[in-house]
């Protein structure tokens, strides 16, 4: 009963926005007050708590609009400077074939820069990208959405492992056990090697072997989704005629993205994985390698269907007649990608960033006296993304020798594009935190025990129901979990224990619980691609609003295939080897 009542919310959310087609800012409001009720009539979280959870919400909101913000006032300084005529055309030189620019831009691109930041950061660079180049705003934020799935398990320099799955085990009783009864497997390395280390460092390399197994179709999934949802011709076929291309830029990055995964760490996956491949790919699409006959392109934009088009002014024509080198143009962009790099590796500015989380520490909103339960919230702007946007957008202005009136523009603009996601967002973010600080209740007064927080309700009563077929389940509850959080992290930390613990008690063999925690990690970078937050987020960098709906039943396509392939391979590790 307990989780039946959980997914009331979500399932609520998920009806009325694929199936009855509602905007986001109509949906999450109903969303958020379904779950206040929950919380309080039925799982007696106290009033101060939900209040608490709430503003922690809005406290997450405002730096996701921090971002968003960033990410749109870049794209319109490049269109109000004249830099977007330059980037056009200098694509054009690399290959004309839209499928090939889309594999470029979203998927090593992408994938390069979901390694350096996280944070759905490529969806806001690379979304805006393909605007610039001509791509329908929908088709271009479903190509950035779909390709956050196989780089995001190592997105910010491996934060999905390293925080977010260490979170959830480190410390804990039965790992520490389990860590004690198998000593032998994890002093195996010998070394100075602690076992704990050498357990997240198995996890991680079961997390690369089977990322990149699924992840070598994605790069074929964004083509073929962009052939049928947005061609003339509405068709499969037109996608798999790249197959050559695509299966040469998927294993690019998903060779060095494995091998980084089993014997490096999760740092560099995706940020060297995706690096390599921007580069091979490009070479490639240059010298015409593996391309197919006749090159392909969207109908004309006189024909696009209404919700293809942006409520943001065009940036395909730029007001500004000044000539711009192709590599001023891409000035910004390069900024960008240095940036991100730099304050997520160099030591000088990790140094920086805790000094600020030092001075500017986070402030309780509920003090439980336990740090695992009180509510805090705080901003350090140096590890958000929007201050590698801004700094590129201040950057560009002398840069491309930009006038007052066209930084006003391009200031504005951006401002009246976060307004039309902020109702959204505003409304998603905390209805998950209230959602996820469930977990202390007093349903034990009114039921006589107590209630687990939602989100550990419904993974416990799905696996009450698969036993021993749980690792044919174990993604889909990681991908319900950045679902609900927007984020692989959270869903990590969330659930990383549980999983654990289930693993032990089907008891499948020595390395189970690694292997099902790895599945987690897994299926929780597949729920990116449709958690509403990264869709409301997505579509507003590039001006959709009030289709988020439609973008997720076209995302559900890979999402579905990236977690039945999860549980097959899964299955097939535990049962039959």
């Amino acid at each position: 009963m307990p989780a039946l009542v959980a997914i009331t919310p979500l399932l609520a959310v998920f009806l009325l926005l694929v199936f009855r087609g509602w905007p986001a800012k109509r949906t999450m409001p109903i969303g958020y007050a379904m779950t206040v009720l929950l919380a309080l009539l039925y799982w007696r979280v106290s009033p101060e708590r939900v209040l608490a959870a709430s503003a922690e919400g809005l406290a997450i909101a405002a730096q996701l609009l921090y971002i968003l913000f960033g990410a749109l006032l870049l794209l319109f300084v490049l269109k109000h400077s004249g830099a977007v005529a330059a980037i056009r055309a200098g694509f054009h030189g690399v290959s004309p074939d839209r499928r090939i620019q889309a594999i470029i831009i979203a998927w090593t691109f992408g994938s390069f820069i979901e390694g350096a930041a996280g944070f759905g950061t490529p969806a806001a660079v690379a979304g805006p990208l393909l605007v610039i180049l001509g791509f329908p705003p929908m088709a271009a934020v479903v190509a950035a959405l779909t390709i956050q799935s196989t780089p995001v398990s190592f997105g910010a320099v491996g934060t999905p492992i390293l925080l977010g799955v260490d979170t959830g085990l480190k410390g804990q009783p039965s790992v520490v056990a389990y860590l004690a009864e198998h000593a032998d497997l994890f002093a195996a390395g010998g070394g100075t090697v602690e076992p704990y280390d050498r357990m997240l460092g198995m996890i991680a390399a079961r997390v690369a072997i089977v990322h990149a197994i699924i992840g070598t179709l994605i790069p074929l999934f964004v083509v073929c989704l962009l052939t049928r949802f947005f061609g003339a011709n509405h068709s499969w076929r037109e996608g798999l005629a790249v197959w050559k291309f695509a299966l040469f830029a998927a294993f690019a990055f998903t060779v060095p993205y494995g091998l980084l995964g089993m014997f490096v760490g999760p740092e560099f996956p995706s940020l060297v994985g995706g690096l390599i491949a921007l580069a091979l790919t490009v070479t490639a699409a240059r010298a015409g390698w593996f391309q197919p006959r006749t090159s392909w392109d969207f109908p004309p934009e006189s024909s696009w269907e209404p919700d293809w088009r942006s409520s943001l002014p065009a940036t395909a024509d730029a007001p500004s007649t000044r000539p711009i080198s192709l590599r001023m143009a891409w000035t910004p962009y390069v900024i960008v990608a240095v940036l991100l790099v730099l304050l997520n590796t160099a030591q000088m500015w990790r140094e920086v960033r805790e000094f600020v989380d030092n001075a500017v520490p986070s402030w309780p909103l509920q003090d439980t006296g336990d740090d695992k339960t009180t509510i805090a919230a705080g901003f350090n702007p140096l590890k958000l993304p929007g201050t590698v946007f801004l700094i590129a957008s201040l950057v560009a202005v002398p840069l491309l020798r930009m006038r007052g009136r066209e930084v006003t523009a391009a200031v504005r603009e951006a401002g009246l594009a976060v307004w039309g996601a902020a109702v959204a967002i505003v409304f998603a973010v905390p209805m998950v935190r209230v959602f996820i600080r469930s977990d202390v209740n007093d349903a034990a007064a009114l039921y006589g025990e107590k209630l687990a927080g939602m989100p550990t309700e419904l993974a416990e009563a799905v696996a009450s129901m698969a036993g021993q077929a749980w690792p044919a389940f174990a993604a889909v509850i990681g991908a319900i979990g950045a679902f609900i959080a927007g984020s692989n992290t959270i869903s990590n930390m969330t659930f990383s224990l549980f999983q654990f613990e289930v693993a032990e008690k089907i008891d499948l063999g020595l390395t189970a619980p690694l292997t099902i925690v790895a599945l987690q990690a897994v299926g929780g970078a597949a729920g990116n691609m449709i958690c509403v937050h990264n869709v409301v987020t997505a579509s507003a960098t590039v001006g959709l609003y009030g289709q988020e709906g439609t973008l997720i039943r076209k995302t559900l396509i890979p999402t579905a295939y990236y977690l039945f392939a999860a549980g097959l391979i899964g299955w097939t590790a535990l049962l039959v080897f």
